[in-house]
C-alpha cells in the first residue's frame, strides 16, 4: 500500500530517518506534505503521463516528492547529481519535464539549467533561495493536505547511466489504477517481502545515492510495507558500520564497492558491533568477487543475499546464501524470465560457455524513452519478446547463472576474448588496492592488450616496485594471458557513489581518435 495507509495506523512511525543528522519524517507528516504537493501539480496543470525530475542530494524531501508523483500518475525521474547543467538539461528535455525540483545545496549546478529545459513550468529549491526557483517550502505550505478526488498510481521514468553514451529513460505503461488499490503494489514491494522478508517492521539501511534506481525502489518500497527507511547522507563504510548497530538495522543494501571499503578498514573499526538485528543483507549493481563475498560472510554471518536485475526489469536472478555459499560466484538463478545465452548472431550457446545474457518474457517489458533503435538493439534478432541488459555470463548445468563482463568492456587480444571484471577480482584482493579499473588499450599487433588502472590504498606509494608487485601477484592467481601488459597509477578512480565505474573516461586517455571504437 501507498504510506498513505500508515498515516491512518502508525501515523507517529518514522517512514523515513537521515542516519548522519537524525531528522525524521513520519507516515503521517509524509502522507499530508506529499497530499500538498499533489495539490500543486494538479493546480500547475500536471496531469497523469506528465513528468515531474528531482535533482537534489541525499535529502528527506526526496520521498514526498516521489510519492506527490506516484499518488497524481506521474512519472518520477531522478537525475544524477553529479551532472554537469547540460546533461540535467538533456534528461528533463528528453522526459519532457514540466517540474523540477532541486535544493539549494545544488544551486551552483542547477542555476543555469531553466534555460536549457524550457519544458519545467514549475521550479522549486528545498532548504534556502535559489535563483529563478520558488521557495518549496513556501510554495508546498500554500496547499491544502487533502487528497486529490483521483490519485491514479505514477510510475518512475529512469534514465540510464550513460556509461557509454547519452543515457535514456527506461519508460514502462501506466497501470491505471488508484495509488491505493492492492493490485498496483510495485513488484519491488513484492520482491522485498517474498524474498527477503521485508514487513512492517523493517528498519531499511540505504547507504547509497537516491538517484539510483535501487536505493530508491527499495527505500520507498519499505516505506509502502509500513518500515522505516534510514538513509545515509553519504556512504562512509565505518560509519555505515555503525549505523547498523545504533539503529538496530534489520535489512541493508550495499554494492560490492561498499563490502571491499568496509573490509580494509582498521581492525578496531570493524569489532565492537553489535550486529545482531541484522537480519538481511542484499547486494547487486555488480559482480562481487569471491574472496570479498567469503570475507563478508565471515563478518556477518550467512545473511547475504544477491540479485542480477536492471531497471528495465526484463528478468529477475535471485541468489539465497546458501546457494553462493555452495556455487561461489554465482549471482543465482532466474525467478522472473527464462535466461537465454547466445553469441553475437544470436545463436544459442551451451551451458558452461560465455555470452550474451538474453531473458525471455512473454512481451518486451520495456522501451527506451525516444530510441527506437537503442529498443530494438536490446532485443535478440529472432524473437522480440527476448531482451539484453548488454551482459555477459554463462549457465551451469545446474541452472545458476555466472557474469564475466559488460559486453561493451570485453577485450580481444589476438582473437581471444578476456573478460575484464576476472581480472578486477583478483587485483581488489591485493591489500595495497583501493580500487581497480581494467580495460583494453590498443595495439599494433594484437589488437588490444589489457591495461589496468589502479588507485592505491592511503599511504601505499605509486611506483613500478609496487606495478611489479601486482603483475607477479595477477600471475599467481589467473592465466598469464589475461595478466594486464602493464598498470597505471591514480589518485581515485572515476567512480560514482552507486559504485558505478565511468570507464569511458579512462579508456578516452588511451584511444584517443580511436575512441569510438569502444563506446
Amino acid at each position: 500500500m501507498y504510506p498513505g495507509t500508515y498515516a491512518e495506523v502508525t501515523p507517529d512511525k518514522p517512514a523515513v530517518i537521515m542516519a548522519g543528522s537524525g531528522e525524521q519524517l513520519t507516515f503521517a507528516e509524509l502522507e499530508a506534505r506529499s497530499a500538498q504537493l499533489a495539490q500543486l501539480f494538479w493546480a500547475a496543470g500536471l496531469r497523469p503521463g506528465d513528468h515531474v525530475s528531482i535533482f537534489m542530494e541525499n535529502n528527506i524531501r526526496y520521498f514526498e516528492c516521489f510519492w506527490a508523483a506516484i499518488r497524481s500518475g506521474l512519472y518520477f525521474t531522478t537525475i544524477n547529481r553529479y551532472l554537469q547543467p547540460d546533461e540535467t538539461a538533456y534528461i528533463l528535455e528528453d522526459s519532457g519535464a514540466r517540474a523540477l525540483i532541486t535544493s539549494a545545496a545544488m544551486a551552483e549546478l542547477v542555476v543555469p539549467v531553466p534555460a536549457m529545459a524550457r519544458s519545467c513550468e514549475v521550479l522549486l529549491a528545498v532548504d534556502g533561495p535559489v535563483d529563478g526557483f520558488g521557495r518549496y517550502e513556501d510554495e508546498v505550505a500554500r496547499y491544502p493536505a487533502e487528497r486529490l478526488p483521483s490519485q491514479p498510481r505514477g510510475e518512475t521514468m529512469l534514465y540510464s547511466s550513460g556509461t557509454t553514451g547519452r543515457p535514456k529513460g527506461i519508460k514502462r505503461p501506466l497501470l491505471g489504477v488508484e495509488v491505493d488499490d492492492e493490485s498496483g503494489m510495485g513488484g519491488v514491494a513484492l520482491l522485498l517481502g517474498g524474498l527477503f522478508g521485508v514487513t512492517a517492521d523493517a528498519v531499511y539501511l540505504s547507504p547509497a545515492p537516491l538517484y539510483h534506481s535501487a536505493p530508491l525502489g527499495f527505500t520507498t518500497a519499505v516505506q509502502s510495507m509500513g518500515g522505516t527507511a534510514v538513509v545515509m547522507e553519504r556512504f562512509d563504510p565505518a560509519l555505515a558500520l555503525e549505523y547498523l548497530d545504533t539503529y538496530r538495522i534489520t535489512h541493508s543494501q550495499w554494492v560490492p564497492t561498499m563490502f571491499s571499503r568496509m573490509l580494509k578498514l582498521p581492525k578496531e573499526e570493524l569489532e565492537g558491533h553489535d550486529w545482531s538485528s541484522h537480519e538481511v543483507a542484499i547486494h547487486a549493481a555488480a559482480p562481487c568477487p569471491v574472496e570479498i563475498k567469503r570475507q563478508m560472510f565471515d563478518l556477518w554471518g550467512p545473511i547475504i543475499y544477491e540479485y542480477y536485475a536492471g531497471t528495465e526489469v526484463n528478468g529477475f536472478v535471485f541468489c539465497t546464501p546458501e546457494d553462493w555459499l555452495s556455487h561461489p560466484g554465482t549471482v543465482g538463478k532466474a525467478i522472473l524470465g527464462t535466461i537465454h545465452i547466445c553469441d553475437e548472431e544470436g545463436n544459442e550457446l551451451p551451458n558452461g560457455e560465455a555470452g550474451i545474457i538474453f531473458f525471455e518474457r512473454e512481451e518486451m517489458p520495456f522501451e527506451y524513452h525516444n530510441d527506437e533503435e537503442k529498443t530494438r538493439n536490446a532485443q535478440h534478432p529472432e524473437h522480440p519478446n527476448w531482451s539484453t541488459l548488454g551482459d555477459v555470463g554463462y549457465v551451469d548445468d545446474e541452472g545458476y547463472l555466472y557474469l564475466t563482463d559488460r559486453k561493451a568492456f570485453m577485450i580481444i587480444a589476438g582473437g581471444v576474448n578476456i573478460y575484464p571484471q576476472e581480472i578486477e577480482d583478483c587485483l581488489i584482493v591485493h591489500p595495497k588496492v583501493a580500487d581497480v579499473a581494467v580495460f583494453g588499450v590498443p595495439n599494433d599487433d594484437l589488437g588490444e592488450e589489457v591495461k589496468a588502472v589502479v588507485q592505491p590504498e592511503e599511504g601505499i606509494e605509486a611506483n613500478d616496485a609496487l606495478a611489479r608487485e601486482l603483475l607477479d601477484y595477477a600471475g599467481e592467481h589467473i592465466a598469464r594471458y589475461k595478466v594486464p601488459r602493464s598498470i597505471d597509477f591514480r589518485d581515485e578512480l572515476p567512480r560514482l557513489p552507486t559504485g558505478k565505474l565511468y570507464k569511458r573516461i579512462l579508456k578516452d586517455e588511451y584511444w584517443g581518435d580511436h575512441a569510438t571504437k569502444i563506446l
